[in-house]
Order: structure tokens, then C-alpha cells, then sequence
């Protein structure tokens, strides 16, 4: 496992740059899937613009004029923050060790904050100052759908990490009433529906209030959301975040996290021998813990359906033979189904099923409706093999995530009954 840029810098290439650190391998990935989502809702807009299913709205700007206080003083901070925390971290090697802890600490640089803070004010001026004439004018220019993607992808990250961290204390709402402000304040935790669910009520907000017509919209974000969910899952592999799945009693692992076929009773061994670990996840008695049979077919590696995640970047399970970090020393004794994996996988066919898809379905909303039912039901067959916090009170047992699953499989069908009888004209009209 790579927790970061500098465990997998070092591993591959010998190279140890401290402040590489301070880039984790899951934020990182994350980061891609924005894009990711970002460029395909760029080409779907373009296209979208051409047939005249979107079009422009005007917009009345002033040019000429000097950079006003409030825009320099915006920039200004805007470098500040940059340079006291980002520059401070690299600066500072303690920093490094915990870099979650520090970004939210009042530790930084403040020399580099206020180098940082001039500059950007600085580059501000001069760019308003070139354009700047002896009389202001106003302007009607044109903003297009696909000039507002920048925007879009802003106000998802923003409501997306909310709507995540708000679904995940809802689901683990012990932990956070034993230490609220650090369940919010915590980079860990994040529930993908939640963020989905909250980030698509911004967008959409965002997007109405501008005359980007809803179903045009969901219809264009559809294989960009399923594009951004494989690339995302690519981060929880790398990083070994702890979202993966239950215990394969096929396989243990030796000290060293090696993955090998287990002996007769050598999985009940290593339950427990290593019981403080394990009933330290809620699981109250050993054989209360989640876990199946299947040993991988010849033409499958063995991590592929068991993995013992060493170095993770939660650190969870036991210490790991041989291992002289300061962190990230633990791996799993009795491997796991490498859940991210099978999602990432699953999430790339299923976008370019969406892709493909595109140009067949004419009534604007129907491929959003593909999407939730296929994505309802990607998650909720996953589930059977993830370790998630179950509703006991409820019937079946249902973990959050497969309630969220059978609720966008019956969104789906409902709003492809609705929307394929609608024609692309009435729609236009409805928006």
C-alpha cells in the first residue's frame, strides 16, 4: 500500500522527499475522478450545445476597471493560506508526520504566507492594470454550459465532502458523539451516497438557478459520475483506507503479510491470537466476524480475491515483520476480499456502457435512470461481501449503503417510466 506520494517515490525509486508526504494517495485520486467527471461533463455540454439542447445566457460584465480592495484582499488570502500551510508543511518536518492534523492546527510559516499573500495580490494588480482604461465599459458577453464547469466541479467538491461526512457520522454515529469535533474535522470517513446525495442537490441547485436545463444536466453527468466513482476506488486500493472487504477464510497471511492457502483451524488461530484487533471493529465476539470461503481460479492471482493491505493508511490491524517506518507498519493477518478492486472494475464497464449509450437515448432524464438502477445495484451486490455498520433495528439487517442501493434502483425505474414517455420538445419547454 502507498498512503502517500513519498512511501511509493521510495519503494519505486529510492526516492525520499519529506515533503511528498503531505500529498496523500487517496485525496490524490479523488482529485483525478473531479477531473475525470469534470471532462466528460465538458464534452456532453459541447455537445449538448450543438444539436440546441443547451443554450447560452447573457451575461453583463465591466472592463477596464482597477482591481478593487475586496479582489486584491481575496487574493491576498488566498496566498497567504497557500503559503502558510502548504509551503509551512514542507518546511517544517515534523509537519509531514501528520499532515491531516497539521492543515487543521494554527502551525505554519508566516513568512512564506505573506510572500505568497503579495505576490498573488501583486499578480492581480497587474493584471486588472493592463486592461485598465480611462472609461469603464459594460459588456454583454455569452456564458455557455461548458464554461460553467469549473464552477460545477467546485461546488460538488464542496457539498460532496459535507454530504460524505455528514452520511458517514450518521452511520457511525457512536464514534462521532464520543469525539464530535473530530469526526468532522477528520479527512477519514467519507460515505461516497452521502456525497453523491448532497453534491448533486448543490449542482443542481447551482445549475437551474443559471438556465441549465435538469435533465440535460443529470443526462450529461451520468457517465462522468460513474467515470469519477472507478477512478476514486482506484484511491481507496492504493491507499488501503479501510474500505474494503470481509475476511476470506480461504487464506491467512504470515508476519511478513504474505498472502498463502490456509491449514485446517488456522483461521480460527488467527482470530484468536489476534482478537484485540478484531474486537476492537465491533465485532464483540470472534464468531460474530463477517467472512467467506473462495479460493481464486487458476487464472486469478490470489491478492485478487484475498489481500492482506500492509502498510495501509489507517494503520489498522497488526505490526508488520521487518517494518522501520514511523507509521503505517500494520497489515491484515487473515486476508480480505479486495472490494475497491472489483468496484473500480465494475465502475469502468459500467461507464463506458453509459458512454455507449449516450447518442441511443433520446428523452433527456433516461440515461440518468440507467445510471442510478445500474448503480444501485453494483453497490448493493458489493455490499454483500463489504464490512459496513448494519441497521439491526431494521429488518434484514440492512447496512446504509444497500438501503441508498435499493433506493436509486427504484428512483431509476421510476424515472424511466416518466421520462421515456416525455419528448425531447416538451422537456425543452419544462426547463
Amino acid at each position: 500500500m502507498y498512503p502517500n506520494l513519498y512511501s511509493f517515490l521510495k519503494d519505486m525509486f529510492g526516492i525520499e522527499w519529506g515533503w511528498t508526504r503531505i500529498i496523500n494517495s487517496f485525496g490524490f485520486f479523488v482529485a483525478l475522478s473531479f477531473i475525470a467527471a469534470a471532462y466528460t461533463l465538458i464534452l456532453e455540454f459541447k455537445r449538448k450545445e450543438k444539436q440546441g439542447l443547451l443554450g447560452y445566457k447573457e451575461v453583463e460584465v465591466e472592463v477596464g476597471k482597477p482591481a478593487s480592495p475586496g479582489e486584491l484582499l481575496v487574493n491576498f488570502l488566498v496566498g497567504f493560506i497557500f503559503g502558510y500551510k502548504i509551503i509551512g508543511a514542507i518546511t517544517a518536518g515534523e509537519a509531514l508526520r501528520d499532515p491531516q492534523s497539521y492543515i487543521f492546527s494554527s502551525q505554519g510559516n508566516v513568512f512564506w504566507g505573506l510572500i505568497l499573500g503579495i505576490l498573488m495580490a501583486g499578480v492581480r494588480w497587474y493584471e486588472k492594470n493592463k486592461q485598465k482604461t480611462d472609461k469603464p465599459e459594460k459588456r454583454t458577453i455569452r456564458i455557455w454550459p461548458h464554461d460553467r464547469v469549473g464552477d460545477i466541479t467546485i461546488v460538488a467538491a464542496l457539498y460532496g465532502f459535507l454530504g460524505a461526512k455528514i452520511f458517514h457520522n450518521l452511520e457511525n454515529w457512536g464514534d462521532f458523539v464520543k469525539d464530535p469535533l473530530g469526526s468532522l474535522m477528520s479527512f477519514s470517513g467519507l460515505t461516497f451516497y452521502g456525497g453523491l446525495i448532497i453534491a448533486g442537490v448543490g449542482v443542481s441547485y447551482y445549475c437551474i438557478k443559471r438556465g441549465i436545463g435538469f435533465r440535460y444536466l443529470i443526462d450529461a453527468a451520468a457517465p462522468g459520475l460513474m467515470l469519477a466513482y472507478a477512478v476514486g476506488r482506484i484511491g481507496c486500493q492504493v491507499a488501503g483506507d479501510g474500505d474494503w472487504g470481509i475476511l476470506n477464510s480461504a487464506y491467512v497471511a504470515d508476519s511478513t503479510a504474505k498472502v498463502r492457502l490456509a491449514q485446517p483451524g488456522e483461521v480460527n488461530q488467527a482470530l484468536y491470537y489476534n482478537k484485540l484487533f478484531y474486537n476492537s471493529r465491533d465485532f464483540q465476539q470472534l464468531g460474530i466476524v463477517p467472512m467467506k470461503s473462495f479460493k481464486a481460479p487458476s487464472f486469478l492471482p490470489d491478492w485478487a480475491v484475498a489481500y492482506s493491505y500492509p502498510h495501509n493508511v489507517n494503520s489498522q490491524g497488526v505490526p508488520l515483520a521487518g517494518c522501520k517506518e514511523e507509521e503505517h507498519c500494520n497489515y491484515l493477518p487473515i486476508p480480505v476480499f479486495p472490494t475497491p478492486l472489483y468496484e473500480t472494475v465494475m465502475g469502468t464497464i459500467l461507464f463506458f456502457l453509459l458512454w455507449g449509450l449516450r447518442k441511443k437515448l433520446k428523452a433527456p432524464g433516461t440515461l440518468f435512470a440507467v445510471y442510478l438502477i445500474v448503480n444501485g445495484i453494483e453497490r448493493f451486490l458489493i455490499e454483500q461481501i463489504r464490512v459496513n455498520t448494519k441497521y439491526h433495528s431494521l429488518p434484514f439487517e440492512p447496512t446504509q449503503a444497500e438501503l441508498i442501493a435499493i433506493g436509486l434502483i427504484i428512483t431509476g425505474i421510476i424515472m424511466w417510466v416518466i421520462y421515456s414517455r416525455k419528448k425531447a420538445d416538451s422537456v425543452i419547454a419544462a426547463d
